[in-house]
């Protein structure tokens, strides 16, 4: 259900680095390759738990809104609604796996002041500082927006059984 996030920057890295494949693309230490490498590790998570939400799904859904004349882009954009709740927990788990993550932004970023580092970064850079107020005050900032967005979430699943 996951990747280890240091391997998947250190892919990412490989992928950017000038010698690399995509090393064309100039993205390593950009924001751009942050966002690689948490795609990255959020997919299995977001797919796994996506999955199975949609395999919760009474199976007959399919059969009947088929017959009803959806199309099969319909069609799945009905059994992703009665997947709702499973489908807005995958979101949750994808955005905790993401939101705690270091190695790999650290990796493909740079942790480069005003440009790549990240609440994360920030808090580990600080920390070998010995700016331990300011990584705690940090800490504290990052636990306030993962407590809204876990909120946020919640009260989407709570309309999702309405």
């Amino acid at each position: 259900m996951g990747f280890p996030p240091v391997v998947v920057g250190l892919f990412v890295y490989l992928l950017l680095s000038r010698s690399g494949p995509l090393g064309s693309l100039d993205w390593l230490f950009t924001p751009r390759a942050m966002i690689v490498a948490q795609t990255i590790i959020a997919f299995p998570l977001v797919a796994g738990f996506t999955m199975a939400a949609v395999m919760g799904v009474d199976p007959n859904l399919r059969q009947q809104v088929l017959s009803l004349g959806a199309t099969p882009w319909q069609t799945t954009l009905a059994i992703l609604s009665e997947a709702k709740v499973g489908v807005v927990v995958s979101i949750i788990a994808g955005f905790g796996g993401i939101i705690s993550e270091v190695g790999a932004v650290m990796l493909v970023g740079g942790n480069i002041a005003g440009s790549t580092r990240v609440l994360t970064t920030a808090i580990v850079l600080e920390t070998r500082q010995g700016a331990f107020d300011l990584a705690i005050t940090l800490g504290i900032i990052l636990l306030s927006l993962s407590f809204l967005a876990n909120t946020a979430m919640l009260r989407l699943q709570g309309r999702a059984f309405e």
